[in-house]
C-alpha cells in the first residue's frame, strides 16, 4: 500500500523587523535576513529615515549596524536622527566622500575615470564591511553609484558583486534609490530579493500624501496594495490596507436600544449590533442630536464609545448637548467616550481607519459615530478609490460586531434635497430627516426607510428637540408629501407644537 507523500512545507524563515511596526505587519512580520532589499522613492519620501529606523531596531538588538553614505554627510544624518529624538551612538556611520578627497593635493579626485572611482569605492565599502562584521547595512544611494559606473553592464555587475559579497557575510542589506534612472531600475529589481517603492503626491489642497508598495518579495506572502504613511517626527509610520475579511467575529445577533421607546418602535427595536446606519438629513434636522442619544444611551449602560467629529467644533457639540438634556461631558472626563476632533485635509484615509481600528481593539469601543461623511469624503477628493476604503472600513466594523452611526448632510432644506456623495447601498439602515411646513410653523419629520437587519416602521413621524432631549410623535397620517418637501395637510390630528392645555 502506496503512502501518500506529505506536502512540502518551506521552513520558517527568520525576519529582520524594519523598526516600523505597520511596515513589518505588511510583510508578515519582517524582511527575510541575510538578503538584499532596495528601497526607492523620490527626495523627500522618507527612504533616509526608513533606513536609520531600520538599523537602530537592529541595535536595540544588539545587532551591529553600518550605513554608507555617499550623499550625505555624517553630520547631516545626525541631524536627521535628532529632529526624530534619536541617538545615532550605536551606528557606524561610514562616508566614502569626505573633505579629504577636496584638499588642494587631491583636487581632482571627483574627476578621476569612471572606473577608478568606482572601484575605490567599492573597495572602501568591502574594507569597512570586514572591518566591522555589521548584521544590518544601509546604502545610501545607489544613484551615485550608477552615475560612476556609467555603464549599465558595469553597474549590474557591481551591484551583483555587493549582493553576493554581502550574503557571505549573513548581512540584510537596504539599497535606497532616488528613482533617477528609470531604465536600471528594472535591472534592480531583478537583482533584489524584494522591493519596497515608497511615493509621494501632492492633491490639490492640504499636505502630500504619501503611500508605500511593496513591489516585489521573494519567499513570503505580503499584504499587496497601496498603504497610506506619515513622514513625522519620530519617524515613519505606515497603516497598513484594512482588509476586513480578516478580522471576523462569530457573535449574536443583538439589539442596542436608544433607550427611547418611540425612536426604538420606529428603528424596529433599536439600533442592530454589527451593522451600520445612516442619519442622513439637511442641516439643522436633529441628525447630531440623534447620534449623541443614542451614544450616550450606550454610555449609561457602561458601554465605551467613539466619536470622530469632522464638522464641529468640541465645545459647541457639548454645550449643545447639555442644553438638550444630553449631557455627555462627563463620560469624556471620565474617558468612557472618546470625542475626537480630526482635520480630514491633514489626514490620509489608510490613518483613520488605522485610528478606528486601535478605537474597537485597544479601547474596546462598542459604538462608533462619524460626524460627517460629507467632511471625511470631501476633503480628500485625491485619495484613491475612497469609497472602496469606506466600504472596508464599514464591514471591518460590521465583523467586530459594532453599533456604528454615519452621518450625511443633504443641500436644501425644503423641497428637493440633494447629496454630494450617495452612501444609502454602503449603509445597512436609512433614518431619514426632513423639514415639512404646517400651521404656519418649520417642523420636522423623521422616518426609517432601510434596513437589512430588522423589519421597522414604514411610518413618518413628527420629532421635535427641547430641553428633555428627544421627543417623537404619533404618525403624520393626516400630511402628504413631507419627504418630498411638498406637505399637504388633510385633518387636524394633534402635533408636538400644539398647546394641548388650551
Amino acid at each position: 500500500m502506496k503512502t501518500r507523500k506529505s506536502e512540502f512545507t518551506p521552513p520558517p524563515q527568520v525576519r529582520a523587523s524594519t523598526g516600523v511596526a505597520g511596515l513589518d505587519d505588511v510583510l508578515g512580520g519582517g524582511l527575510p535576513v541575510n538578503h538584499l532589499y532596495l528601497i526607492e522613492g523620490n527626495p523627500g519620501a522618507g527612504k533616509t529615515t526608513l533606513g536609520l529606523q531600520f538599523l537602530l531596531e537592529g541595535a536595540r538588538h544588539d545587532e551591529r549596524g553600518l550605513y554608507v553614505t555617499l550623499s550625505e554627510t555624517a553630520t547631516e544624518l545626525r541631524t536627521v536622527a535628532a529632529s526624530h529624538g534619536w541617538s545615532l551612538d550605536a551606528i557606524e556611520l561610514f562616508e566614502l566622500i569626505s573633505n579629504d578627497g577636496l584638499s588642494a593635493e587631491l583636487e581632482q579626485s571627483i574627476l578621476h575615470p569612471s572606473e577608478v572611482e568606482l572601484g575605490e569605492t567599492v573597495r572602501g565599502i568591502i574594507e569597512v564591511v570586514q572591518r566591522l562584521q555589521p548584521r544590518r547595512v544601509v546604502f545610501d544611494s545607489l544613484s551615485e553609484m550608477r552615475l560612476l559606473a556609467q555603464n549599465p553592464l558595469r553597474y549590474r555587475r557591481q551591484v551583483l558583486a555587493l549582493k553576493n559579497f554581502f550574503a557571505e557575510r549573513n548581512c540584510t542589506v537596504l539599497l535606497l534609490d532616488d528613482r533617477s534612472n528609470r531604465e536600471a531600475e528594472q535591472q534592480l529589481h531583478s537583482i533584489a530579493h524584494g522591493v519596497i517603492y515608497l511615493e509621494q503626491s501632492v492633491d490639490q489642497y492640504g499636505p502630500e500624501r504619501r503611500r508605500l508598495r511593496v513591489l516585489k518579495m521573494r519567499g513570503i506572502p505580503f499584504r499587496g496594495g497601496e498603504h497610506d504613511y506619515v513622514l513625522a517626527t519620530g519617524g515613519v509610520r505606515v497603516f497598513p490596507r484594512l482588509i476586513a475579511a480578516e478580522h471576523r467575529v462569530s457573535t449574536e445577533f443583538s439589539m442596542a436600544t436608544t433607550e427611547i421607546p418611540a425612536l426604538d418602535q420606529l428603528l424596529g427595536g433599536g439600533l442592530a449590533r454589527g451593522s451600520n446606519t445612516l442619519f442622513m438629513g439637511p442641516s439643522g434636522a436633529g441628525k447630531t442630536t440623534t447620534a449623541i442619544a443614542c451614544i450616550r444611551a450606550a454610555l449609561m449602560r457602561g458601554e465605551r464609545a467613539a466619536y470622530y467629529l469632522f464638522d464641529e467644533g468640541v465645545a459647541t457639540l457639548l454645550t449643545r448637548a447639555r442644553a438638550l438634556g444630553l449631557d455627555i461631558e462627563p463620560f469624556v472626563e471620565s474617558g468612557q467616550l472618546q470625542l475626537i476632533p480630526l482635520d480630514p485635509a491633514e489626514m490620509s484615509p489608510g490613518e483613520f481607519a488605522y485610528m478606528v481600528r486601535h478605537a474597537v481593539e485597544e479601547f474596546e469601543a462598542h459604538a462608533i459615530v462619524l460626524d460627517s461623511l460629507n467632511a471625511y469624503l470631501q476633503a480628500m477628493p485625491g485619495s484613491k478609490h475612497l469609497m472602496l476604503q469606506m466600504h472596508e472600513l464599514l464591514t471591518y466594523l460590521n465583523h467586530r460586531n459594532i453599533v456604528t452611526i454615519l452621518i450625511l448632510g443633504q443641500h436644501g432644506l425644503l423641497g428637493e434635497v440633494r447629496s454630494d456623495v450617495d452612501m444609502s447601498y454602503l449603509s445597512d439602515g436609512v433614518l431619514l430627516f426632513r423639514f415639512f411646513e404646517g400651521r404656519g410653523k418649520l417642523l420636522k419629520a423623521v422616518s426609517m426607510v432601510k434596513s437589512r437587519t430588522n423589519p421597522h416602521e414604514s411610518t413618518i413621524r413628527e420629532f421635535q428637540l427641547g430641553a428633555q432631549g428627544l421627543e417623537l410623535g404619533e404618525e403624520l397620517i393626516d400630511f402628504e408629501g413631507v419627504l418630498t418637501g411638498a406637505t399637504v395637510y388633510r385633518g387636524r390630528m394633534a402635533l408636538l407644537g400644539d398647546d394641548h392645555a388650551a
